[in-house]
């Protein structure tokens, strides 16, 4: 199993990240930890020099905070993206979230930051991570008109059918986190899309699967579970056929 979003550089586990790790080592092949911020990404690249061959990183900056940082904080995010790209295995997360952001220059601002890790998506020939949120259409348009034929992940995705089936028929993936534990709409998500397009994830420490608890990326295999379930498979073939992907995608080793 792997965990193909995650925030374990947060610092809601300052006071157990050893632990945390020690128990994702004892039921996952890998960790994905991905990069929000200009601080993020330095704490991701140093996750993945401590856990070689068990967390990788992606190196990006959330929609949310594109739209508030200082432009000058954005620009350096980009410095270091480009200068330890060989370390990440995609980009992101990125993307747009007008959930969050409703003034209309916010958005525009989104938009920019948006299309310029797309052109690092092409330009390293990396997969792009992204983050969307009542905006997944417009993402989606986005996409299709500036990526170069590089894989796509639509990490926690919870848009409606219809463009959860253009995101399908465009051979991208959707990657679902512990929140088909418990949310009915995202179970329908999942009863929607072949398993070929399935990642899974966490978004620790986000959407914990257990009431009271804090999420990990351990419990990445409650997702796996509930996909056997709605899929009516057994859980060798969507542990096989997930994790093929993931290694596919990232081009894990």
């Amino acid at each position: 199993m792997i965990d193909t979003h995650c925030h374990i550089d947060f610092k809601e586990y300052n006071k157990n990240r050893e632990e945390v790790i020690s128990r994702a080592k004892k039921k996952l092949n890998a960790i994905i930890n991905s990069g929000a911020t200009l601080g993020g990404n330095r704490r991701t690249l140093k996750l993945v020099d401590e856990y070689k061959g068990f967390i990788y990183g992606t190196l990006g900056f959330h929609p949310v905070n594109a739209s508030k940082a200082d432009y000058n904080i954005i620009e350096q995010a980009f410095k270091e993206i480009n200068e330890n790209i060989d370390k990440a295995v995609a980009v992101g997360e990125t993307g747009l979230d007008f959930h969050h952001i409703e003034d209309i220059g916010a958005r525009n601002r989104q938009i920019k930051v948006f299309r310029s890790f797309i052109d690092i998506s092409n330009e390293y020939e990396l997969p792009v991570v992204i983050h969307a949120r009542d905006a997944e259409l417009k993402a989606l348009e986005l996409i299709k008109e500036y990526s170069r034929d590089t894989d796509v992940i639509f990490h926690c995705y919870g848009g409606d059918l219809q463009t959860l089936n253009k995101i399908i028929e465009e051979s991208y993936y959707i990657s679902f986190s512990t929140i088909i534990c418990y949310s009915d709409y995202h179970k329908e998500l999942v009863e929607n899309t072949p398993v070929h397009n399935i990642l899974t994830e966490t978004d620790s420490p986000y959407i914990s699967p257990f009431k009271g608890q804090k999420n990990e990326p351990v419990f990445v295999e409650e997702t796996v579970k509930k996909i056997v379930e709605l899929k009516s498979m057994s859980l060798k073939d969507v542990d096989k056929i997930t994790e093929k992907n993931a290694k596919k995608v990232f081009n894990l080793r």
